[in-house]
Parts: C-alpha cells; structure tokens; sequence
C-alpha cells in the first residue's frame, strides 16, 4: 500500500477507486467509455500524467475480458476485416506516446479534455458519417491515424472507433466484438509506449494495478444490470456527464 500511497495518497486514491468502478460499470454496459470516464473524473483532482497512467493497466483486463467475452472467432473475424485500421491505430499509439511528458501540464489538461467534448458531442449529435466502399480505405488510413494519436496521448480511442464502424455500416452484433478486438489490442500498445515513456515506472505502476479491482468490479456489474434499463438513455446521460467532466478539464488549462 506505500507504493500505491506514494503516488495517490488514501483520499485520492479512494477517489479514483471510485470513478474507476463506474467506468467499469459504463464499458460493461455500453461496451465503451472506461477511459473517458477515468481520465474525465480522476482529472478533476489528480495530476493529469498520474491520470494516464493509472487507467494504462485496468484498460488491458478490461479490454481482455471483453474480447474473451466475445470470442475469439469472433475476434479472429475482426482482425481480418479492419487490420487496416487496427495496424495504424496501434502504431500511432506507440508513436504518440512518446510525447506525452513533453506536454505542461496545463496543456496536458486541454489534451484531455478537448478530445472527451468533442467526441461525446458529436455521438450526442446523432452524427453518423456515411463512407461508401470507394473510399473505404482512405478512410481507415485517415480514422485509424487519428484514433491511435489520440489514444497514446489521452488514452482513449473509443469514440473515434464507435464513429469508424458506424460509418461503415457495421451490424450492432458484430460491433462489441470488434471493438473489444480494437481496445484490447490498442491498449497493450498503449502499455508498451507508457513503459518506453516513463509515464508507466515503479512509482506510477502499483496504482495503476490496484485500480484492476475496481475496474473489474464494476465491469461485471455492468454486465449483469446493463440489459435492465434503458442503454441509449444510459449511453446518452453518460456522454453528457462527460462531456460536463471534459469542460471543467478544458477550464482548469486554460485558468492554470
């Protein structure tokens, strides 16, 4: 508990613990948005870089439990029908990564929660890009060099994913499993460049573990209540919590 104390002293890592299990609550019942939800409720009380790191090693048993509860037939399917865009997005994490400690920390909180405002706002929008199958691959070049940028700097590249497959036109059912292939993937490149970084070290590393507990506490909650409210309503109430958390991260760069 020192090591873990030594980065979060006890009330802020109570306070993490618990916007950890409501991310994991969320991405159990969405299928998404645990690094949203981390990165958007942690930020109001802990230095942004702690942040990132900290949702680095909950993501990857999240993600690996969701693509386990998917299948891995399923998952084989999915690499091979957007390798395209699984490839970029996991090369941009790796690449982007390594500028995370350059960023000031105010700056950092602007990284975080420009991408949390305007991602959540457009799926509250009802935006649904529409790409035809000529400019299919163009597209999965653009959109995977995007998600992966963003997810090595602010950690998250949910959003930008949900966006990709609805565009192209991807059946509901298909969705959770490819996704989960995109997460799970996308976070152990997000791991590899945090330890290259420096961001994930010996200090930073007992916290971000611990903070599996929490997160797969809240997954299997998610799971097991998801199917008995209304998700859109959920899903829609959640984006706007963030996209209130997302501001309030944006104000904290601009006011210093």
């Amino acid at each position: 508990m020192d090591a873990i104390f030594s980065t979060l002293p006890p009330a802020l890592f109570a306070f993490a613990c618990a916007v950890t299990l409501l991310g994991g609550f969320v991405k159990g019942a969405v299928g998404f948005a645990m690094p949203l939800v981390m990165i958007s409720g942690m930020g109001i009380l802990i230095d942004p870089q702690i942040v990132v790191a900290c949702i680095i090693i909950p993501i990857v048993f999240g993600n690996g439990l969701q693509v386990a509860r998917a299948g891995f037939g399923a998952a084989r399917d999915a690499v091979r029908d957007h390798w395209r865009y699984i490839t970029l997005v996991c090369v941009m994490i790796l690449i982007s990564a390594q500028f995370l400690r350059s960023i000031p920390t105010n700056a950092m909180f602007i990284v975080l929660g420009v991408p949390v405002v305007v991602l959540c706002a457009i799926q509250i929008a009802g935006w649904r890009p529409a790409i035809s199958d000529r400019w299919r691959r163009p597209f999965e070049w653009g959109a995977g060099t995007l998600s992966g940028t963003l997810g090595g700097l602010a950690g998250t590249w949910g959003p930008p994913t949900v966006l990709y497959l609805l565009a192209l036109n991807t059946p509901r059912d298909r969705q959770m499993a490819v996704q989960g292939v995109i997460y799970g993937l996308g976070s152990v490149m997000l791991f590899l460049g945090h330890l290259q970084s420096g961001v994930l070290n010996a200090q930073t590393w007992p916290a971000s573990a611990a903070l599996v507990i929490p997160a797969m506490f809240g997954m299997w909650l998610g799971f097991k209540l998801g199917d008995r409210f209304d998700q859109e309503r959920f899903r829609r109430v959640t984006l706007w919590v963030l996209v209130i958390a997302g501001v309030n991260l944006i104000r904290r760069g601009v006011m210093g």
